[in-house]
């Protein structure tokens, strides 16, 4: 076991400095003896359990605690779920205390007061000060279930069958989601052909000069362009699974317009950008857009509670009653939740605190790309959902794995996985966030060879009893001096405390 002392130094914009916040990152080995059941019995198509091998327990806010006890910074935050933390105390209370009265806990699509408090927040604290007019519908509880249900109503609106998907997308597992999808791996997961999606290029897979929005156009306007009038083209404002690939304004503007001008409903997958992912609510705010449909499902749920939700033009309320349906889409526990987990927006503070954060962690990754000038990193991303693409795809494996022996859940995105994609959740503390950005920096340098300068390193070694082998508490510490090549080195990186990003003018510019 190697046990090693990093400091972070917060720095400000006029140059003076906080105290130095110290953290502690130890290399081990997951236990390996409690995962046989899982290993023998598990069918083999489970994921991320492969590249985080422990047996989790417990966790709160940002932080995964497994069975022996070791603490590890989630910087995963299920997939984007628990984008409010885990067990959240507000929201956490508000479940508990519908449960200690009895609440109806599966409603189907019955009227319950628990739904009836969900929807009236949604329109009061989401909608209404957005000026936005949308129908809510309520498909199951994955957000597959919410692409299923657009592409059911587009179809029937329309009467026409072909739906524009874009290259890299990612919209989910089922039949109809997984023919949107561009990963080859997941497609070939389906058995069988998918067909009813032309795939198109989403802005910048075929160069920074290239306009994918007029080539779409002039493809949908060329009556030989060989593509079937579409009734919907759906599109992430961030491809999440699929790089971190961010769409611009004026691209998202232009998409906006093309849909309309060729008669097809323009419908934005929110599902893991959404819910505050970006700074705001919804990703596509800074657009000024109105979609036709938004799909809303992971963090929509509050605290992990399966629950995905449709928000329609009212015009597009064509489904009879009964022509979507599924037994749990009335999770009652996860209404409660919601309902919570949106009143935290009622504080304009809340926002702010998102951003803030966000101007932190892109400032950290532009310095570490700096600090590794020959690994062929880039910065990719946009307000929580940021993370650094390497040219070398096997590098951003190599760190999400080093980072786990030091204790940091990270995974990766991409084609070829070349993306490291830091997902924290929105509520991450200070503590947190600094304690996961200094085990990046020492999971890069496990794996990287940095330029080379000297630096003065601090060692905190533990002494074990004489009687056995528990630690004592008392640490001594032992200055060397080492070269940065070494992941002993002591790291000081200038990054903005979370009172100069907030007053930062450039925030703006940071994130969109």
């Amino acid at each position: 076991m190697n046990t090693q002392a990093q400091t972070i130094t917060f720095t400000t914009e006029n140059g003076t400095t906080t105290e130095p916040t110290t953290t502690e990152t130890t290399i081990t080995e997951p236990k390996t003896s409690d995962k046989t059941l899982f290993e023998q019995k598990e069918a083999s198509v489970r994921s991320y359990c492969r590249n985080f091998p422990t047996v989790f327990t417990k966790a709160q806010s940002a932080t995964l605690t497994d069975e022996e006890g070791r603490e590890y910074i989630d910087f995963l935050a299920g997939a984007g779920v628990m984008n409010y933390g885990h067990n959240n105390p507000v929201i956490k209370k508000a479940v508990m205390d519908y449960m200690l009265e009895d609440g109806i806990v599966q409603g189907l699509d019955l009227y319950t007061t628990a739904k009836y408090d969900f929807m009236d927040t949604l329109y009061k604290v989401i909608l209404e000060p957005r000026g936005m007019d949308y129908k809510v519908t309520f498909p199951g509880p994955t957000g597959t279930n919410a692409v299923e249900t657009a592409l059911k109503i587009a179809r029937l609106k329309t009467g026409r069958q072909n739906v524009i998907a874009f290259t890299n997308a990612f919209h989910g597992m089922t039949q109809g989601s997984l023919a949107l999808t561009g990963n080859k791996s997941k497609r070939e997961g389906a058995g069988m052909p998918l067909s009813g999606v032309t795939r198109m290029p989403f802005e910048g897979y075929m160069g920074e000069d290239f306009d994918t929005a007029a080539y779409m156009d002039k493809i949908l306007g060329d009556a030989s362009g060989g593509v079937d009038a579409p009734a919907a083209i759906i599109v992430e404002t961030i491809q999440a699974e699929g790089g971190l690939n961010v769409a611009t304004t004026k691209w998202l503007q232009d998409l906006a317009k093309v849909a309309k001008k060729h008669g097809a409903l323009f419908i934005i997958d929110d599902i893991q950008v959404g819910c505050g992912r970006t700074g705001t609510f919804f990703s596509f705010e800074e657009a000024g857009i109105t979609p036709d449909i938004i799909c809303l499902s992971k963090s929509i749920g509050g605290m992990g509670l399966p629950m995905s939700l449709l928000l329609l033009a009212p015009e597009l309320d064509v489904l009879k009653p009964g022509q979507h349906n599924g037994t749990f889409r009335g999770n009652n526990l996860a209404f409660v939740a919601a309902k919570a987990a949106l009143d935290l927006w009622q504080d304009a503070e809340f926002e702010k605190e998102i951003k803030a954060k966000s101007a932190i962690v892109r400032s950290y990754l532009k310095s570490l790309i700096k600090d590794f000038p020959k690994a062929g990193a880039h910065l990719r991303g946009r307000g929580m959902l940021l993370g650094i693409s390497f040219d070398d795809a096997k590098i951003a494996s190599k760190i999400s794995e080093a980072a786990f022996k030091r204790g940091l859940v990270i995974e990766t995105s991409g084609a070829e996985d070349q993306v490291l994609k830091l997902l924290p959740p929105l509520t991450i503390t200070e503590r947190e966030l600094v304690k996961g950005l200094a085990i990046l920096k020492a999971a890069m340098l496990d794996v990287l060879d940095p330029h080379t300068t000297k630096t003065t390193a601090k060692k905190t070694v533990r002494i074990a009893k004489p009687a056995n082998d528990d630690m004592v508490t008392k640490t001594t510490t032992i200055t060397t001096t080492k070269k940065t090549t070494n992941s002993d080195e002591v790291i000081r990186m200038a990054i903005p405390t979370y009172q100069a990003a907030q007053q930062s003018q450039e925030l703006t510019e940071h994130l969109f």
